[in-house]
């Protein structure tokens, strides 16, 4: 039976340089392990900076019908869902964008993999 060394063969007229890979004692090359540079999900971050401002607005006018200051006391019966709502919204919401900022910044620990993205 005759095998066909197609592979073993050699051509001198080829263009392509080949070189061996430097290998460790164990046998790893170390391009295997690095990370491919990370996606930035825009989608999730613009949900969350859109939840933190909502948040924040809601957190403030439940506060102002909670003291009365600038909105008339009739409209009391509305002071508790609003708070809750906006604490619903704004604490999500500011946890995201803490961590994409600090992903932004790079500080260790932090990356945008923390942060669930949306297909």
């Amino acid at each position: 039976m005759k095998r066909n060394n197609v592979a073993m063969s050699t051509t001198s007229s080829s263009s392509v340089r080949y070189h061996s890979m430097r290998k460790d004692k164990d046998g790893f090359i170390d391009l295997q392990f690095e990370r491919p540079p990370p996606k930035v999900p825009k989608r999730a971050i613009t949900l969350a900076v859109v939840l933190c401002v909502l948040g924040f607005i809601m957190l403030c006018v439940g506060i102002l019908l909670l003291t009365g200051v600038w909105i008339d006391q009739k409209y009391n019966d509305r002071t508790w869902p609003v708070l809750t709502l906006g604490a619903l919204m704004f604490i999500p919401g500011a946890y995201h964008v803490r961590i994409a900022v600090y992903a932004y910044r790079q500080f260790p620990g932090y990356s945008y993999d923390d942060i669930p993205e949306f297909d």
